[in-house]
Parts: structure tokens; sequence; C-alpha cells
């Protein structure tokens, strides 16, 4: 019973996600007759492919074990608050990237070419601890679990900041709102941010039933898939960046 829950879940998830992708793209298709003359949109694909980036490279599913295993001496309402309050922070930074990261860099003096080629490499060497089912050190390290087991409110530090949204997640949001122009396309990668932050929340809220259901070995074997799928856009990240240096 418990797995057909779980399994109608992720339908659903699976639904709810594509119905988001469905009527932003519709929603383009109205913006189109009075977008201004010259700014080039994003097709639909590349909201796929945004979207998918985001989600996998957060991986609320990856964040499961380490919820499960930081909050067992928790009460389920202690589990809800800090589900809730790792949902928020994760919208909150991701949000704060898209919006100020491309300041930051300005002021720092780092060009988009080149930080982009350095998130490429991040992200390749996440998608490689991916498909080795690892924890990459840049999201968490063992010095951080073990103080995070000490810890009263693991909810923002280091279940949000860094497990979730971490230097990964957050090169990658900055490099998406620096490649997009068009108002639609930045108000698409906020959404994205959001809807990847409430997904987080349904996880951790199912974090004991999906674990118990999927096990160590079945978050593993999702894990290496979104890996894979993962490397393939990092990948293009550096090679975006090549190519935009090479003609700089």
């Amino acid at each position: 019973m418990l797995k057909i829950f779980i399994f109608g879940l992720l339908y659903s998830l699976k639904k709810f996600i594509l119905k988001y992708l469905f009527l932003v793209n519709n929603f383009k298709f109205v913006l189109e007759k009075y977008k201004t003359p010259g700014v080039p949109m994003l097709s639909f694909s590349d909201y796929i492919q945004i979207f998918t980036a985001i989600l996998i490279i957060v991986n609320p599913l990856g964040a499961v074990p380490v919820f499960v295993s930081l909050t067992e001496d928790q009460t389920a309402y202690e589990r809800k608050r800090i589900a809730r309050t790792a949902a928020i922070s994760v919208a909150i930074a991701l949000v704060v990237a898209s919006l100020s990261g491309e300041a930051v860099l300005k002021f720092f003096g780092i060009s988009i070419p080149s930080f982009r080629i350095a998130g490429g490499i991040l992200l390749l060497l996440m998608a490689i601890a991916m498909l080795h089912a690892k924890q990459l050190h840049t999201k968490h390290t063992p010095e951080e679990a073990a103080e995070a087991e000490e810890r009263d409110n693991i909810a923002v530090v280091p279940l949000a900041i860094p497990l979730m949204a971490g230097p990964v997640a957050i090169s990658t949001v900055i490099i998406y709102s620096h490649k997009v122009s068009a108002l639609i396309d930045h108000l698409f990668i906020l959404g994205s941010c959001l809807v990847t932050a409430l997904i987080v929340w349904i996880f951790l809220r199912m974090a004991i039933p999906i674990a118990r259901v999927l096990g160590k070995t079945g978050i593993n074997v999702l894990n290496r898939v979104m890996g894979l799928i993962l490397s393939a856009i990092a990948v293009e990240f550096i090679m975006e960046g090549i190519r935009a240096m090479w003609r700089g």
C-alpha cells in the first residue's frame, strides 16, 4: 500500500512539472506578440533543460537519506518544521542568486565565460559523484555532517545550504540568468527555483516513507540516471564558456 502511494506521488509530481512547463510555454506564446524587438526568447526545449538542470542539481531525492539521518531523534512536528524551513531557505538562496549573482561577479571582475567553465567543471564533478552514488564534498563534507548532528536547527545549514542550494546550484542559476534576456525567461528561472523548492518540501515531508520504499539502492539508481543527464549539461556549459572566451 505504501509503495502504491509513493509511486502515485511521483506520478502526480511528474504531471505537475509537465503542466508547469506547458503553462509557461503557452504563456510565452501570448507574450511573444508584445515582446521587445531584437530581444531573443528561449525555446521550449531550453525551458526543459533549465528546469531539469536546477531540479537535478538541487537533488531533493538525494537529500532524503541525509534528512532521515539528521532528524531520526526528532518528532513528526519537528520534521515538518525542518522540511518547511529548508525548502524556504533553498528558494531564497536560488532566487537571490538569480537576481544578484551577475552583479556580484561584476564586482569581483569575473567574466561570465570563465565562470561558466568553472561552473561546468563543478557540475561535471557533481555528475561523476552521482554516477558513483557518492556525495560531492562541495555540497556536504563529513565534518559538516558530524557538526550537523550536534545542531539544534539543521534546516538552513547544512540541509538547505550547502547540501541542496550549494555552490553548484547557485552557479548554475547565475549562468542561466545571464544567458537569458527576455522578461518571461527571467520569470521562468525564478519560477523554476520556486517550483524546485516546493518539490524539496514535498520530498522532505515524505522522506521517511520514500526512504522506506525506495531504499538506499533505489535512491542510488535514480541518482545515477540523473547524474548521466547532468554530465551532458555540464559538458555543454564548459563548451559554451570556451566558445565565448575564444570569440572574446
